[in-house]
């Protein structure tokens, strides 16, 4: 026994003291994750429950209904109220109109501020990272000034629109990224003759998927659940989103109904369900390009 000890080398631990075995961490990691996924889905799975349920059950049961109370009534009844299919296609052209707009003048932005030289270049970078810390509640009343008694886009989608078309970190996250393609490339287009929106929409789009696909799912979530600007500007319940016309059924009918919270959440998982589905979507086209191939040949 003394001489397996003085064997050992200086430092060595036994092997009872040595860290787990990589199993039992992964085992570990992989339950901590599924803790964690638990206590994230459970709203959500907590919300279409309850969107489903005939008579409410505030207890803690109300999570696992029995399937008699279970039916597609609250649906049918928010429906009929606020008209589902009319406030979908309104916020369907709202979020459209603001995903085409912030992706072109993105696009356009960030590729003069990575790929340009000009004066002021830096300072222009600059003041656009300024206007991100901005709220824009400090803008509501000079925008509703403008755009409503000035321009008199009151209940119309341009109105609704007009203040989203320019998002910064569109801007910031195409600049980023054309940052990162190499100049090389873009220099040899110009020898070869190539304009600058050439080079932009033949050379840098097809190269900045990633990109877009970050920009388009970022723009996405914002306008589908604005409430605040589309509340302001529309009047008519015919131009309101769903966002607002949920709002509006919450203040005005949901407390002569007979189940409203089921309505509401009917309503929610309605509002939730594109945004869900584009993620579960597209999840899988957020893979780096392979930039070296461009300069190769």
């Amino acid at each position: 026994m003394t001489t397996d000890i003085a064997a050992r080398p200086t430092g060595e631990r036994p092997a009872t003291e040595r860290t787990p075995r990589p199993r039992t961490r992964a085992i570990g990691s992989r339950t901590a994750l599924l803790i964690g996924a638990f206590a994230f889905l459970f709203p959500f799975y907590y919300m279409i429950v309850g969107s489903l349920q005939k008579e409410p059950d505030p207890s803690p049961s109300g999570a696992f209904p029995h399937p008699s109370n279970l039916s597609l009534h609250n649906y049918a009844a928010i429906d009929s109220a606020i008209s589902l299919g009319r406030s979908l296609v309104n916020s369907g052209i709202f979020t459209g109109g603001v995903i085409l707009c912030t992706t072109v003048f993105g696009l356009l932005a960030g590729y003069a501020l990575a790929r340009l030289h000009f004066r002021g270049r830096g300072s222009t970078f600059a003041l656009v990272l300024l206007v991100q810390v901005v709220p824009f509640q400090l803008l509501l009343i000079p925008l509703y000034v403008l755009i409503v008694r000035d321009y008199g886009l009151a209940d119309s989608y341009l109105g609704m629109i007009l203040p989203f078309a320019i998002n910064t970190s569109a801007v910031f996250i195409f600049r980023q990224f054309f940052l990162q393609l190499p100049a090389a490339m873009f220099e040899a287009a110009r020898i070869d003759g190539a304009g600058e929106l050439q080079i932009l929409f033949r050379i840098a789009v097809p190269l900045c998927k990633p990109a877009l696909m970050s920009v388009v799912l970022l723009s996405f979530t914002g306008p589908w659940n604005e409430f605040l600007w589309p509340f302001l500007v529309t009047k008519q319940q015919d131009m309101q989103p769903l966002a607002v016309s949920l709002a509006n059924y919450i203040s005005t009918v949901a407390s002569a109904a007979a189940n409203p919270f089921g309505a509401i959440l009917a309503g929610a998982c309605v509002l939730a369900a594109p945004a869900v589905a584009l993620y579960l979507a597209f999840q899988s086209r957020f893979t780096s390009t392979d930039l070296d191939s461009a300069t190769k040949g």
